[in-house]
């Protein structure tokens, strides 16, 4: 039982509320918070059945009196427990507060019986980056309900009668009474035998074994576009399962996977890649080859290059998924110190070094300078 909110609080209404503000109150609630309307509030479920608690107590007199006078503790000392908690679902716990119907009777919709729509349907394509980066066609398979050829969905075979179900005598429900905390509420539930059909076939279709639907393998030819990101989605309607009784049929999501790329990280629409370069040559400048998603590419590295410098070559990374923008591609610099050097490199090296001044080894921005800008502080963190 939930302890922590005031009933009143949930069900919005002032402690000196009459019985018919209170039961207003509730099923405005249950319209707001039932499952089949709240689908984006993950928390729906668990409001509704708070909201169910609270009127299940301030309905009744005796234990709205003990609630008023002693609070959750004199509810919970007198034994007192929702009594929904036995029921299976959301649905059970409704149809029990206003009969069977479900949502829709229950607020002047249309009940069962009608068209149903299809389910969706999930799949996983996986890409190469420059199949991401140019835009491709790739073929998913999956397995999805569909109607049977053979009988067209209604469950018989060709040219033999559909006929009234015998156990729920063609109303598709079959109807038992609970006892309840307000008496005895008639619930129903879809008949076992014609599965809410209300008529089940003489001779059942062989194709199918009478249900007017199976479980297929389907290829469906998916257009990826040009610069979609590892993650997404692509919505192509009407390819999930089959609907029931003329119901539209379901969607086809297709998740997006692509394979990582050993040259390249990508952020957003820009690559960032690396390069080395060494030391002698970053010192006096040089050109070097780059990989992009089109091929190599020239890169000028101006002399006196930095390790970790980042040069960039425009409008050779990513295109955006909308619109006509092309992302970059970042190259960071790794200026190679050489090892293992031979006695003549040593001496050049040695000659080198000897005449280095200060403005030679000077940089834009001292050490400590990078440090504080990369962590974002100053001598006191």
């Amino acid at each position: 039982m939930s302890a922590t909110r005031d009933y009143y609080d949930v069900l919005g209404v002032a402690r000196t509320a009459g019985e018919g503000e209170i039961k207003k109150a509730f099923r405005r609630l249950a319209r707001e918070l039932h499952p089949d309307v709240n689908r984006h509030d993950p928390e729906a479920e668990a409001k509704f059945k708070q909201a169910a608690e609270a009127y299940e107590v301030l309905s009744d007199a005796q234990r709205r009196a003990t609630y008023d006078r002693y609070g959750h503790d004199g509810l919970r000392s007198g034994g007192y427990a929702p009594n929904f908690e036995g029921f299976g679902s959301v649905a059970d716990i409704f149809e029990a507060f206003f009969g069977g119907g479900g949502f829709g009777s229950a607020f002047g919709g249309a009940g069962g019986g009608g068209a149903v729509q299809g389910g969706d349907v999930a799949a996983t394509i996986e890409i190469d980056l420059a199949q991401a980066a140019q835009g491709c066609s790739a073929e998913v398979s999956y397995d999805a309900v569909s109607l049977c050829d053979h009988c067209r969905g209604n469950g018989a075979e060709p040219g033999t009668p559909i006929e009234k179900c015998s156990r729920c005598g063609g109303a598709g429900q079959l109807r038992a009474v609970t006892r309840t905390p307000f008496g005895q509420v008639v619930r129903a539930a879809a008949c076992d035998v014609c599965g809410g059909e209300g008529r089940v076939p003489r001779n059942p279709c062989k194709a199918c074994r009478g249900r007017g639907r199976k479980v297929e393998p389907i290829k469906v030819s998916v257009d990826v576009p040009a610069g979609i990101d590892d993650g997404q989605r692509i919505r192509i309607t009407g390819r999930g399962h089959d609907g029931e009784r003329g119901g539209p049929s379901g969607d086809l999501y297709v998740l997006i996977r692509i394979r990582e790329d050993p040259r390249f990280v990508r952020d957003g629409d820009d690559l960032v890649t690396a390069v080395d370069v060494q030391a002698p040559l970053a010192a006096l400048g040089t050109t070097v080859e780059v990989p992009t998603i089109d091929g190599l590419a020239e890169l000028e590295i101006p002399a006196g290059t930095q390790p970790h410098a980042t040069l960039i070559v425009r409008g050779a990374g990513m295109p955006a998924l909308r619109g006509r923008h092309r992302g970059n591609v970042r190259v960071v610099v790794n200026v190679v110190i050489p090892r293992r050097l031979d006695r003549e490199q040593r001496e050049l090296m040695e000659r080198l070094a000897k005449t280095m001044t200060h403005d030679n080894l000077r940089t834009d921005e001292g050490v400590f300078a990078k440090l504080r800008r990369a962590f974002g502080g100053g001598a006191g963190g």
